[in-house]
Parts: C-alpha cells; structure tokens; sequence
C-alpha cells in the first residue's frame, strides 16, 4: 500500500488488520489480556471495567512490562461528560536525597547512568509503588463493577496458565544475565538456566495467590497490609530504602488533562508531571505554522521538521516539566502563541540546530498501554510500567511481584528540575491520548516506549491529521526521535532520505523500533468502532458486534405439525 505524501508516493505497509465493532473494543498488546477485557464488555462491564482487568490480565502474561508494583498514568473521558487524567506514577521514597547516586564522569546526562547501576538494578532503584491504588480509585470513580470481579481473568490465567509468546521468551532472553542473579526470577523464567521458550504453558502459582489477596483485601492489602510488609522487608534487606509508612503514604492524584488544538481537533492528554499534555500541545502549536500535508510524509523536509520540534519540546522539558509540587511548570507559557512563534521562527529548514530551553521559562521503553471503548460512549486510555524491562530485575520472594525501577527517571545530579527528592513524583513521557472533533471522540491512542512516548504519540496525530492515514497505518508507520543528541530513524526509514538528514547536520542512527506497540480506537459518525495496534508489540484487538436478544422475544417450540 502507498499513501499520497505531498511530493512524493511512501510505500506504507500494515502487517497487521484494523478490527470494527459497534458494542465496545479493547486493544492492549497481548491477546490474551485484550480477551480479558472483551470478556468484561461481553457481560455488561462499562469501558474502564474492562480496561482495569485488562490491566490486572496484563501483569500475568506482561509481567516483563507491568505490574502492581509499578506506576502509570489512566486517562478516561465517559459518556456524561466527565473527563480526568489519573496520575498513578510512583514516588521517591521519603529516605530519598538528591545526592544518593553518583553519575558516572564522561557519560551524557541523558543517560542518567550511575556508579554501580544502583538507580537501575536492585532495591535502591525502587520507587514506592502507585498503581494498584491508581487502579482501584479509577474503578471506583468510573467504573461498574467490583475489584474482585474485574480481577478475576487475571488470576484465571495466572493459576491456569497461558502459552509464553515469542516476544515475551525473547524479552527474558534480552534481560537473562540479570534475571539469573535474582534466584526468584531465575526459578520463573529461565528454567534449567535457560528462557523459558516460546509456547510452554507459563503457570505463575504464586502469584494467583497474591492477587486472590488483592482481589479479597483490595489495595490496603500491599499499602497498609502484611502484602506491603512482605515487599518493604524484602527490599530493605537488600539495601533498599522503600518502607512500609511508604506504602501507605501512596496515593493517586486526579488531574485534568491539558488541551491542545491543532487543525479542528481537541487533543487531550496527561498534565505534569507526565511530559506529554503540555509538549505535545507545544509542538502541534508550533506545527500549525507549517504546512505540513504538503511537506508530506516520508518526506526529508517533513522529517527535518519533526525532529527540529522534538528537540525544542525536550529543550524546554528538561527545564520546566516535572512534579507541580516541586517545580513551577510554565503551562501557560509554553502553550501560549506567542511562545509558539518564537520558538518557530527559530527553526531552520536547511539545517539541525542544537536547542536549549528557552530563558524565558527560568524515561524507559518496557511498558504497556490499552485502549478501551464500549457502545454507551465510555473510553479508558492507560499506560502503565514497571520501568524498565523486568523493573529492577529483583522479585518480592514467594509473591511473584516483580519490583519496579522507577527511580531511574530521576535526573542523579542534584538541583535540577527532575532530580531526586523525598516524596517527588516520577517525571514521565506515557501519552494516553484523547482527541475530539466537534466535540465528539475521533480517535484514542496510546503506547509504551520511555522518553519516545509522547514524540511517537505526536507522529501518529500528525498522521492522522496532516497525512490523511488510516488509524491503522497511523499506528503502523515509521517514526524518529531524537532529544538533541543522534535522530534515530526505523528501518523503513529509505536510505536517501536518511543520507539527506545527514547532510543536513542530522547525527543519524539506525534502531529496530522507536517507541513500542502503538495501539488505538478510531470513531465513526455512526457509531461504530475501529481498533487497531501495530507490529511493535503484540498487540491485539477484539472488537464486539451483535448483542442480547430483543426484549421479550424468546425460542418458542413449534407444536403444530410440519
């Protein structure tokens, strides 16, 4: 398949098929967690229902990706108007200092790499957990149905089992030196020594008990229960600085989501601390100056744009986006048109620039995101992690919680807007999006990926918007990212476009993936749905159709001879 782009005919491949439905759809990148949720639409749950037990579903058969033990930011709007962003995302501990890491001398503060890895790897690098309280708040404010109930296929499949897929065998492949160091995590997935391979039925007991746990004690259970005392001592023998007063002190925070407009369209999404509302705005400010379907996509003008603005927007991010409890974040400012044509009037066409924050205004790529729809109208988007991939690569024994590594998001140098302090919010890039039209749903998306989460998100807008794509070749189609250092391109990048970005200053590399598996819902004016997710991961949508019977009627056995 080729898309029109301007000058030029781009040849857009979708490996994947967009699924339509009018009763709801749910896309997460596991067929098995998007069947969890299905399963919760099919009998009358409402659309965040059916996200949260995706997302339960998703710590079994996503355990490299997401847990209880994470963070995450949900963003839902429901059919009656109410629209809020739940900002689940973890915390530095209250025994947190700035100076509790020491960077490592020649390495670009980019990298946040520190002596020992000790804000990767092991207890140190914990942050307190937030979802399952996030979680249980978003199911009590917006959703239907009981946390026992929504949990129920998770622990399904985590008693019963489920067949490991290839992606899931080769992400323990990726992370099996560390997991061999952790006896817990070496007995689950590298059994005789080696990945647990592709196809073997992956019965995780223990863990079927602590969510039997949660489902029964609800999330006081790991917050302010014996779960919780479990996990702080068992990182506190390791050196680890998480305690229980910790855990109960953790608490999700509903916050409006930030408005962008851009071409006849309402984007929404996160606010600070997550960097995604304001940048994505910022840039789609910025983008509207430019004619950027005619550009076209594919295009080296077009991909000269895209990076010169992703530079400016993680400039001005790494100065002015973090916790709004600790740091003032000069939303208006950077949203305002003024700030807008500034920084536009700054972009060169011919060639990169370095970028800096402006003066005036004195994250990881292993986690998981659903997107959720049912037919009254009801829509959850979610993004959700453990950090890096397996976390800090260190179990809670007998649990089979997996911890996160939160604190790797925290700039190690002190005096800085994302640097470490005692009860700070991590900063995130996660981009649960939601854009409307006429004041009606267009389309919702979202996507794992670390810092190149809200620049994939923007690429998909733009697509959809500018471009003319379909969802699923939205989803679908190359992207690149770059913060000021190399701009990475995806292998269906061509060559000659790459060799021209060079030749425009651009530090080229060439990576396998930007971003992970982007999935979405598209809306119809007549009501009906489009789920579509890409290569990335192994997204899967289940679209619902059909229904209940007409009231009144029923089967009648004809008696009557025929």
């Amino acid at each position: 398949m080729h898309i029109d782009v301007g000058r030029a005919r781009f040849p857009l491949i979708c490996e994947k098929t967009p699924a339509r439905g009018t009763r709801g759809i749910v896309a997460s990148n596991h067929p098995r967690a998007s069947a969890a949720g299905a399963e919760v639409l099919l009998e009358g749950g409402n659309a965040v229902d059916a996200a949260i037990a995706t997302l339960f579903a998703l710590t079994v058969v996503e355990p490299m990706m997401v847990g209880v033990l994470g963070g995450g930011v949900g963003h839902v709007r429901m059919a009656d108007g109410r629209h809020a962003v739940i900002d689940g995302l973890s915390t530095a501990p209250a025994a947190a200092t700035p100076d509790m890491y020491r960077p490592r001398p020649g390495i670009p503060p980019e990298e946040r790499e520190v002596e020992g890895r000790l804000n990767a790897l092991g207890p140190l690098a914990v942050a307190v957990p937030a979802a399952l309280r996030a979680w249980s708040h978003t199911l009590a404010q917006f959703g239907t149905w009981s946390l026992a109930d929504v949990m129920a296929p998770a622990i399904r499949l985590a008693a019963e089992g489920f067949r490991a897929t290839p992606y899931l065998s080769d992400c323990i492949g990726d992370a099996a030196a560390d997991l061999a160091r952790d006896p817990d995590l070496a007995a689950r997935f590298l059994p005789g020594g080696a990945k647990l391979p592709a196809g073997t039925r992956f019965i995780q007991g223990a863990y079927a008990e602590t969510l039997r746990t949660i489902a029964r004690d609800g999330a006081d259970a790991l917050h302010d229960g014996a779960l919780g005392g479990l996990v702080a001592d068992a990182l506190s023998s390791g050196g680890g600085i998480v305690t229980r007063e910790d855990l109960r002190a953790s608490r999700p925070i509903e916050r409006a989501p930030i408005r962008g407009d851009y071409r006849g369209y309402a984007v929404y999404a996160p606010p600070p601390p997550a960097a995604a509302g304001v940048h994505m705005a910022q840039m789609l400010r910025v983008m509207e100056g430019f004619d950027v379907a005619s550009l076209g996509f594919g295009t080296v003008e077009g991909w000269h744009l895209v990076a010169e603005v992703l530079k400016l927007a993680f400039a001005d991010r790494s100065a002015a986006t973090a916790d709004p409890d600790f740091v003032r974040v000069p939303i208006e400012r950077l949203l305002s048109p003024d700030y807008a044509d500034l920084r536009r009037a700054q972009i060169d066409m011919s060639r990169a620039q370095s970028w800096q924050a402006h003066p005036s205004l004195a994250e990881s790529n292993c986690t998981t995101h659903v997107t959720v729809a049912d037919s009254a109208g009801n829509i959850a988007a979610t993004t959700q992690t453990i950090n890096a991939l397996f976390g800090a690569r260190i179990a809670i024994p007998g649990t089979g919680l997996i911890a996160n590594n939160y604190m790797h998001n925290f700039d190690p140098r002190p005096g800085l807007a994302l640097s470490v302090q005692p009860g700070k919010r991590v900063f995130t890039s996660m981009a649960p999006t939601i854009v409307l039209k006429d004041g009606r749903p267009a389309f919702a998306l979202g996507l794992p990926g670390g810092l190149k989460i809200f620049p994939s998100a923007f690429q998909a807008v733009l697509n959809i918007i500018d471009h003319g794509m379909s969802l699923q070749q939205a989803v679908e189609a190359p992207r690149i990212w770059t913060q000021g250092l190399a701009l990475e391109l995806e292998p269906a990048v061509p060559q000659h476009v790459a060799a021209a970005l060079a030749a425009r200053g651009h530090d080229i590399r060439r990576v396998a993936t930007i971003g992970g598996g982007m999935n979405g819902i598209g809306f119809e004016p007549d009501g009906s749905m489009t789920g579509a997710a890409c290569w990335r991961a192994d997204g899967t949508i289940v679209a619902l159709g059909g229904g209940l019977a007409r009231a009144g009627v029923r089967f009648t056995l004809e008696t009557a001879p025929v």
